[in-house]
C-alpha cells in the first residue's frame, strides 16, 4: 500500500487469533475428507526441547472468544457436517480457567442441544488427568479423543529434554484416569534421547501394552530449526541435516549417543512388537478393561459400521495370519464388554493399517 514491497514480512508480535474469520467451508468437497479441523488457541505453556511450538506460537495460549468458537461449529453444522472434528490446538489446555468458566460450558450446552453431532479429538498435555471437572466437561462436550505426548517412561530422558509435566507422575495411571472418563488416549513415544538406557525399546513395549494406548506413534528423536535441541546438538556437532518432518518415518537429523544402527534397530523392533496381532490384541483387551463409554453415546449402530463389521471378519478373520487373536477378541468383547463391541471392531481394523504401515520401516 505504501509503494514499498518487501520479500520477507515479520513481526515481532504473534498474530490475534480473535480477528480470524469463518472458513469458507463450501469451498471444500466434505464428502472427500474423514475430519474437520477447527482451532480454539494458539500456544503452549510448556517448553520441551525438541519442540518448536513455542517458537512458532508462544508459551502463552492464546485463545478465541467463546462466541466466535461456537460460530465456527455452528458454521460447519449448517454446512451439514457431522461427524469427527479435530481441534488442532498446540495444548488445548493450556487456558484451563477459560475452558472450565467459559468454552466448555457453552460447549456442553451447544452439542446437548444439536443431539452431539460432533466428535471432538485434540491435543493436551498428560496434566489433564489431574483436573477431574476438566475431563467432566470435556466428556460431557463430545469430547471422544485425545493426543498426549509421553514421550518416554525414562524419567531421565524427560528430565534431559524439559518435559516437566510429565516427570513425578505414574504415567499410567495418568492415562487410566483419561481413558475413565470417556477419553480415547493416543499417545506419541520417542526413543532416542541422550539418556535413554539400552533397554529402553523393552521399557517402551511394557509401557505402550500396560498403557492400553491403541494408537502409540513412536518416533526417533530429531531438532526441528531453532529448539533449544536444535542450538545444543549445533554447538556439540551432532547435527546432521534438516529433519524430514516425518517423525514416524525411521529416520533421524541427529547423531545419538546411541549407536545409530543399535537404535534404528531397536525402533524397529518397538512397532514390530506393539502392531504384531498377538501384542495389539491383547493391548486392545487392555483398553477394553480401562475405557469407560460416555452416557451420551446412542445405542443404535450405523449401517456403515455394520458394513465395516462384516468386512473385517473376512479381511482380518479369515485372510490375515493372525486371525485367532481377530477372533478372541470379538468373543472377549461380546462376553465382558457388549457395549463397546463396535469400538472392538473399530480398532481391530485400526490394527490392519497399523501393521502395513510399521512393515514400511
Amino acid at each position: 500500500k505504501s509503494g514499498t514491497p518487501r520479500f520477507i514480512y515479520t513481526s515481532q508480535q504473534f498474530p490475534d487469533i480473535t480477528q480470524t474469520p469463518i472458513p469458507r467451508w463450501d469451498l471444500l468437497e466434505m464428502k472427500k475428507y474423514a475430519n474437520m479441523s477447527v482451532q480454539y488457541s494458539r500456544g503452549c505453556p510448556y517448553n520441551c526441547d525438541f519442540c518448536n511450538i513455542t517458537i512458532l506460537n508462544g508459551r502463552k495460549p492464546r485463545v478465541k472468544s467463546t462466541e466466535q468458537f461456537i460460530g465456527e461449529l455452528e458454521s460447519l453444522y449448517q454446512k451439514g457436517w457431522r461427524g469427527s472434528l479435530f481441534i488442532v490446538d498446540d495444548n488445548f489446555i493450556g487456558n484451563r480457567r477459560k475452558l472450565k468458566t467459559e468454552l466448555l460450558p457453552a460447549l456442553v450446552e451447544w452439542s446437548r442441544l444439536r443431539d452431539y453431532p460432533f466428535n471432538f479429538i485434540t491435543e493436551v498435555s498428560i496434566n489433564l488427568a489431574d483436573d477431574e471437572r476438566l475431563m467432566d466437561l470435556m466428556s460431557s462436550a463430545g469430547f471422544d479423543s485425545v493426543f498426549v505426548g509421553i514421550e518416554t517412561p525414562n524419567e531421565a530422558s524427560l528430565g534431559e529434554s524439559g518435559k516437566t509435566q510429565n516427570i513425578h507422575r505414574n504415567l499410567i495411571e495418568a492415562v487410566n484416569k483419561m481413558q475413565h472418563h470417556s477419553l480415547i488416549v493416543a499417545g506419541g513415544f520417542i526413543v532416542g534421547f541422550d539418556h535413554d538406557p539400552p533397554n529402553i525399546f523393552d521399557l517402551q513395549i511394557r509401557f505402550i501394552q500396560k498403557s492400553g494406548i491403541m494408537t502409540a506413534m513412536v518416533g526417533l528423536l530429531s531438532a526441528p530449526t531453532g529448539t533449544r535441541l536444535f542450538q545444543r546438538l549445533k554447538a556439540e556437532g551432532r547435527l546432521l541435516k534438516i529433519m524430514s518432518g516425518n517423525n514416524m518415518d525411521g529416520t533421524t537429523n541427529i547423531i545419538p549417543k546411541m549407536d545409530m544402527q543399535q537404535l534404528k534397530n531397536g525402533y524397529r523392533k518397538i512397532l514390530h512388537s506393539i502392531y504384531s496381532p498377538r501384542q495389539y490384541y491383547q493391548r486392545l483387551q487392555t483398553f477394553l478393561r480401562e475405557y469407560h463409554m460416555p452416557l451420551r453415546k446412542s445405542s443404535s449402530v450405523p449401517l456403515q459400521e455394520i458394513l465395516a463389521l462384516f468386512k473385517s471378519m473376512w479381511v482380518l478373520g479369515i485372510r490375515e495370519k493372525g486371525k485367532r487373536y481377530y477372533w478372541k477378541l470379538l468373543s472377549y468383547s461380546l462376553l465382558h464388554y457388549p457395549r463397546k463391541f463396535p469400538l472392538a471392531v473399530r480398532f481391530a481394523i485400526y490394527g490392519y493399517h497399523f501393521r502395513r504401515v510399521a512393515k514400511m520401516v
